[in-house]
């Protein structure tokens, strides 16, 4: 990967390439000073406000397609879903040719897919009822793993990218989003995290070729929620915090197996590393809960999935440029001064005082070592963002440029 200009990126949909055309989707992103989009692959469904949308300003994206054309004879029993966009458009391609000058990213969402968890429900995660999640593939079992590493693997053989972004590598969380999704019952960390855990065949399985107790950790944890939803109680946060510390205590089992899932998380980033081309750069977006030391839920250990691949792509989705700091120094904390971190930014309500701090943000950033940069999403935001992102892509290499001329003193 030596050679590669610096990754200045912005993350987009391939709904809205082809809404817009390459042409003034193009000048728009290269106004904001990226030298890279990062474009969908692989996405999961959504309602979603487009400020500057042509054809319309509220998009419903089909769940869990693909934005490119794929070998079928890369895959085994689970095949892609290909999104009815691909019949008039490929947009990888389309970027290729309209701008070429741009290097091309391929945003894959892993193991989140609803419509494949449908068809194939002894691939979904299981909580401790036995309940399936369909919107949350197992890494656990053999073939969900193995439709996700051939996805990488075809969409990186099909087109020329200079890497792939990687989101939901591990488990999802119990909190999705999923339509009307509702609850009478106060819920807290600590429910949500044992509500979340997976406990099907598979990762009962898989986990105890490691000599792993799952089934005495299934068994505690629906005692537990038995219990709790029967009560009469709610917890704070602050006492769902101190729970959680007390389980990870209290039985060894319990956190020997969320050890565990994050070895098996990390060790699919790793065989996905080994698919792709080395030339392609394989970054994972570690979680995105905020903040990121909270990604362990989903199996997420930074330190592992740093060393699994090329590196780490931060959701730096924090309210102010301090809780940007904050986060970034556990980041570097826990996953040593080496290791490659990149980090995504919303120069925009919710985020970074609605944006206003957002400079302050990417400064904050270079000067933690991190080494590229890019915002999410062009069809989310106003047109106006680009000034947002030009200015903080330009302190982003101020600071950058400052530490590499005082190291090389």
């Amino acid at each position: 990967m030596a050679g590669r200009r610096a990754y200045r990126s912005i993350y987009a949909y391939a709904w809205d390439l082809a809404d817009e055309g390459p042409g003034s989707f193009g000048e728009r992103i290269q106004a904001t000073g990226a030298g890279a989009v990062s474009l969908a692959a692989a996405y999961h469904a959504g309602k979603f406000l487009r400020p500057h949308g042509r054809s319309g300003k509220v998009y419903f994206p089909e769940d869990g397609t693909i934005y490119f054309r794929h070998d079928p004879a890369a895959y085994q029993r689970v095949q892609p879903l290909p999104n009815p966009l691909l019949a008039e458009h490929d947009p990888f391609a389309d970027l290729a040719g309209h701008l070429p000058e741009m290097e091309r990213y391929g945003w894959v969402v892993c193991f989140h897919n609803t419509p494949l968890g449908r068809l194939h429900p002894d691939l979904v995660a299981r909580n401790c009822y036995g309940d399936p999640y369909w919107y949350s593939l197992n890494p656990a079992h053999p073939e969900a793993r193995e439709y996700v590493v051939a996805l990488c693997r075809d969409l990186t053989r099909t087109y020329d990218l200079a890497g792939l972004r990687l989101e939901t590598p591990g488990w999802l969380p119990f909190d999705h989003g999923y339509h009307h999704e509702f609850a009478l019952v106060r819920m807290d960390a600590w429910t949500k995290l044992l509500l979340g855990l997976d406990f099907s065949e598979a990762t009962v399985t898989a986990a105890a070729v490691d000599g792993i107790d799952v089934l005495h950790v299934q068994k505690r944890v629906r005692d537990a929620l038995d219990v709790f939803l029967s009560a009469e109680v709610a917890i704070s946060e602050a006492q769902a915090a101190d729970w959680i510390a007390s389980d990870l205590i209290a039985d060894p089992d319990f956190a020997a197996f969320l050890r565990w899932r994050c070895k098996l998380v990390a060790e699919v980033v790793r065989e996905i590393r080994d698919v792709v081309p080395a030339a392609a750069e394989v970054r994972v977006i570690p979680s995105v809960q905020r903040p990121s030391a909270r990604g362990w839920i989903e199996g997420s250990d930074l330190k592992l999935l740093a060393a699994a691949c090329d590196g780490l792509e931060l959701c730096a989705y924090e309210r102010s440029a301090a809780d940007v700091l904050a986060d970034i120094h556990q980041v570097r904390r826990q996953v040593g001064p080496d290791a490659s971190l990149s980090a995504i930014m919303r120069p925009s309500f919710p985020d970074l005082a609605d944006g206003a701090d957002t400079v302050a943000a990417a400064r904050i950033l270079a000067g933690h070592g991190v080494d590229g940069l890019a915002f999410y999403n062009d069809g989310h935001m106003r047109a106006g963002y680009v000034h947002t992102a030009r200015a903080a892509f330009q302190a982003f290499d101020e600071v950058a440029e400052d530490i590499q001329a005082e190291a090389g003193r």
